[in-house]
């Protein structure tokens, strides 16, 4: 909207730290408001960043629409490839895999899920698997992709979190964002108040501001380092507390998927890009050593290196509170879900947009705040949840680990949810939650989960109705992934990017 400009002071919003969540911030806060707000964003040359969010879900797509970011572009600067989805090799037992897809399975009634019909196909003597009806799972293994008719293919990308900040900050510069070099050394708490006045850099610099993010990540300078608002722990529930990545020349064609493969004390990742292959290894300390973990990711890599390992340490969990006083956390400053499923970028996307909703005209609202704080503390806690259930749900006893894994107290939401999946066949999204039903049910099964029973709506379905659904499903899944390019051919002629 046009109009005249406001004599309002402008709300000044400060982005301590850079990389992904940082940009990230800027850029949509700059796009989205404008004028509104004078935007400063500190970071430091010198402080490197994480930089392996290279997998990201489905919701990235629309954040980056929000902003106007045509697809092919974003793509071609970040290196992207597509994703489908992730498989999973060797969770449930040693050597057997199966595949969490975006996509959804079959077809749905409003009263129950595709899978209570494919259970009661199942004692009617049809043998297909459930993955035979999910059209992103099957295009995955074929290695095709294309954008088809009626959004009907769901996808993530596969990219470099690295130039995707980068891209990011070319935005939100061009959108007014003004970009301050410097360490922060020390943070100005007001005397009276206890909000955060001013970040003071190494240079002396004293950056004033109404409201202030912290992307610093793990250091969390200004919502721990400042404010000390707690951090609830929880690796009980999620043990693997390190990580070594390293990137390589790619050996062969992208794939439209990212593997996910358990070995005896975690898992390894491998993720595709255009002009290159992520790897790494998530690991528990307790039973594995770092020479060792990093012998085991050396030894197993495919392609040249094209970097030295990094090394992270972490503590899955999440802080006390996400926004307090005049600060909210985005990115790792507000905790830490390994990346198993791929969900920090979506997290970051989650905290920016939801601020922007909420955003104080004048004096922060503590109705706001609390209501950031518990729509945010749900959101972690449901992926806290999914997360778990892949190392518990497991036949796994070939090591400390897993024995520890598949013997460990859950929470009592997930419990429920697993207990009623195991029951009765049913899964109920809650609230939002990131992950719906298909994705419960892919995982649960392939942990190795089975419902004893299924909805009687199932069997209202004569054998020839049955059998005519159950064909027709397949069938139109084959045909449609039979017409698709392959997929790095799809990417090359798309977005395709200049490799050096």
């Amino acid at each position: 909207m046009n109009g005249a400009k406001s004599d309002k002071p402008r709300r000044r919003i400060v982005v301590a730290g850079g990389g992904t969540a940082g940009w990230m911030a800027a850029a949509a806060l700059a796009r989205t408001m404008g004028e509104a707000i004078e935007l400063t964003l500190v970071e430091s040359d010198a402080i490197g960043t994480v930089g392996v969010g290279e997998s990201t879900i489905p919701p990235l797509a629309t954040y980056n629409r929000l902003l106007g970011i045509k697809e092919e572009d974003f793509m071609r600067a970040t290196q992207a490839t597509f994703k489908l989805g992730i498989e999973f090799e060797n969770w449930k037992i040693d050597g057997e895999k199966y595949f969490h897809s975006f996509g959804t399975t079959g077809r749905d009634h409003w009263s129950a899920g595709f899978q209570h019909f494919w259970m009661h196909g199942l004692t009617k003597g049809h043998k297909e698997s459930y993955d035979d009806y999910c059209l992103e799972l099957t295009a995955a293994f074929a290695g095709k992709f294309a954008h088809l008719p009626d959004n009907r293919m769901n996808y993530a990308y596969q990219l470099d979190s690295t130039l995707y900040a980068k891209f990011l900050r070319k935005l939100a510069e061009a959108d007014g964002t003004k970009r301050v070099e410097g360490k922060i050394t020390k943070v100005d708490l007001d005397a009276g108040n206890g909000n955060i006045a001013a970040l003071v850099l190494e240079s002396g610099e004293r950056i004033e501001g109404d409201l202030f993010l912290d992307c610093t990540g793990f250091r969390a300078l200004l919502m721990e380092g400042a404010l000390h608002v707690g951090f609830d722990d929880w690796t009980h529930y999620l043990p693997c507390d390190a990580a070594i990545a390293i990137q390589t020349k790619s050996v062969r064609q992208p794939i439209p998927y990212t593997r996910a493969i358990a070995h005896d004390a975690g898992w390894q990742w491998r993720i595709p890009l255009q002009h290159r292959q992520g790897n790494g290894i998530v690991y528990c300390s307790r039973y594995l050593e770092r020479e060792d973990a990093l012998d085991r990711i050396v030894s197993s890599i495919e392609g040249k290196p094209l970097t030295e390992p990094n090394f992270i340490r972490f503590a899955t969990g999440a802080r006390r509170k996400q926004w307090h006083r005049n600060c909210i956390a985005v990115g790792l400053s507000g905790g830490f879900m390994e990346p198993l499923e791929s969900t920090s970028i979506h997290l970051i996307q989650r905290a920016i947009l939801r601020l922007i909703r909420m955003l104080p005209m004048a004096n922060v609202s503590e109705r706001d705040v609390a209501e950031f704080n518990d729509q945010q503390m749900t959101d972690m806690l449901q992926i806290r949840d999914f997360l778990i259930l892949h190392y518990n749900a497991t036949d796994r006893r070939d090591s400390p680990f897993w024995r520890q894994c598949a013997d460990m107290d859950i929470p009592d939401s997930l419990k429920q949810k697993i207990e009623l999946f195991r029951e009765t066949g049913r899964v109920f999204r809650k609230n939002e939650e990131l992950f719906a039903e298909n994705s419960w049910v892919q995982v649960m099964l392939g942990q190795g989960i089975t419902p004893s029973s299924y909805h009687p709506i199932a069997t209202k379905l004569s054998d020839e109705e049955l059998a005519h659904l159950l064909g027709g499903l397949k069938e139109s899944v084959s045909k449609t992934v039979a017409d698709l390019p392959e997929h790095h051919v799809y990417v090359g002629r798309y977005c395709g990017a200049k490799i050096s």
